[in-house]
């Protein structure tokens, strides 16, 4: 009877999107890794087969998390936070190193990465101190514990060091957004991002020249009776120049060399064409490629299989972080478009299931699985075609990994358990 009824409440769109987007993925991670030695697709000695044998697991997953009690998720939500910063607390005496990070236990049969599950947790556990203070974020206390919450695994995570994974995490921020933090907060973040890119690009004194400029045009055209507050205008442009005259010390001695490239490449900030041309050769190699791959599939795509550029390995990473520039080459225009067609679905169906719930915690966990699975969308397409410097995050349930997957699964049908029962209890 229980399985019934939740087979009727449970949002089926939604699982459908997942399912194409996860079969979809498992077929482009086939022909990335695909050689004519092993063509067996159930080998699970290989990396098709082992991301077969993780979307298993994720079923097995899923029929755990809706057999459960949807508030057992509200109840221990402090108790999975708490475990999840254990345990990225033990990475730095047990953790794993590879490629040169240490975000990975061994447990013999596969990696496990605990930034995935603390994505989850931080997500359950923001939504718990939301719905328990039951009213909006005004307070400057609550807004500090909250962006505490959200800091600390992120914090924890850059020195592993993973800085992608801990980008993911300020993606929850706009959670706090939607249940009223000031969009002043927003403001000033965007503000400080268009400040340190535009001062890496034309430099601090062109800065304050534009700052001049909009000072003198406010004047202009400002109202007689209309009182400017004087201090508070001068503050803030002393602020931002003063941050502006940071951001080169910042970059040349905070950031490591392979930062600089990045960012000189992705800003074309090197002005010798010979050493540009260096750094995309090597540090934008991926990309450079991945582009390329994309741009040889023309519209309608090299056909399964036939992908020079895949079969070639001249991507690397490409069943990874790149496995778009895979669609890309392979299904063409019409195979990307697609892609992005289910997960903006995707992301459209979590953002009405989250505004039709009538209790504050499954909605501010539903923003929460929205904004960590578009960021990582978001970042990857953007990395892999090159308008985004490479940072280094999957593509949610069509990358390769296990833990990602598993995670990324757990996270969304949790927010589907806490929907259906929502229709449960005819709320």
């Amino acid at each position: 009877m229980f399985g019934k009824s939740l087979l009727k409440r449970i949002d089926w769109l939604t699982i459908f999107t997942y399912i194409a987007l996860v079969a979809i993925g498992w077929v482009n991670i086939y022909s990335s890794t695909f050689t004519e030695a092993e063509p067996s697709i159930f080998n699970f000695g290989t990396l098709h087969g082992k991301q077969l044998f993780f979307i298993g697991v994720s079923i097995i997953a899923i029929i755990v998390i809706t057999a459960l009690e949807a508030n057992f998720y509200e109840r221990f939500s402090s108790l999975f936070y708490i475990i999840s910063i254990v345990m990225l607390l033990g990475l730095f005496v047990f953790g794993k190193t590879i490629a040169g990070a240490t975000s990975w236990y061994d447990l013999g049969f596969f990696n496990l990465q605990p930034s995935e599950l603390a994505k989850v947790a931080t997500s359950l556990a923001l939504a718990k101190y939301l719905s328990d203070i039951q009213t909006d974020i005004k307070s400057r206390k609550d807004q500090l514990f909250a962006l505490g919450i959200i800091l600390l695994p992120a914090i924890l995570i850059i020195p592993q060091p993973d800085p992608g994974s801990a980008l993911v995490f300020f993606a929850l921020i706009f959670v706090i957004f939607r249940e009223g933090l000031p969009l002043s907060y927003l403001l000033i973040g965007l503000l400080t991002i268009l400040v340190f890119v535009m001062t890496l690009m034309f430099g601090t004194i062109w800065i304050a020249i534009v700052l001049g400029l909009l000072i003198v045009l406010f004047f202009l055209l400002k109202k007689k009776k209309f009182k400017v507050p004087i201090f508070p205008l001068i503050s803030v442009v002393v602020i931002t120049i003063l941050f502006s005259l940071s951001v080169d010390f910042v970059f040349n001695n905070v950031f490591e060399q392979r930062h600089r490239d990045r960012f000189s490449l992705w800003l074309r900030l090197e002005k010798d064409p010979n050493k540009l041309e260096q750094i995309r050769k090597t540090i934008g190699y991926n990309t450079y490629q991945s582009e390329k791959a994309i741009e040889s599939g023309g519209f309608f795509g090299k056909g399964f299989l036939e992908g020079t550029r895949t079969k070639g390995d001249f991507v690397p990473e490409q069943h990874t972080d790149y496995i778009f520039s895979t669609v890309g080459e392979e299904w063409g225009f019409l195979g990307t478009a697609t892609v992005i067609l289910l997960f903006t679905i995707l992301f459209l169906r979590l953002v009405y299931l989250a505004e039709r719930q009538k209790t504050a915690f499954p909605r501010m966990y539903g923003y929460g699985v929205i904004s960590i699975l578009f960021i990582h969308y978001f970042i990857n397409i953007g990395m892999v075609i090159g308008i985004l410097p490479t940072i280094g995050i999957p593509l949610p349930f069509f990358s390769y990994g296990g833990s990602g997957l598993l995670f990324f699964t757990i996270l969304l049908f949790i927010f589907l358990k806490l929907d259906s029962n929502r229709l449960k209890e005819g709320i």
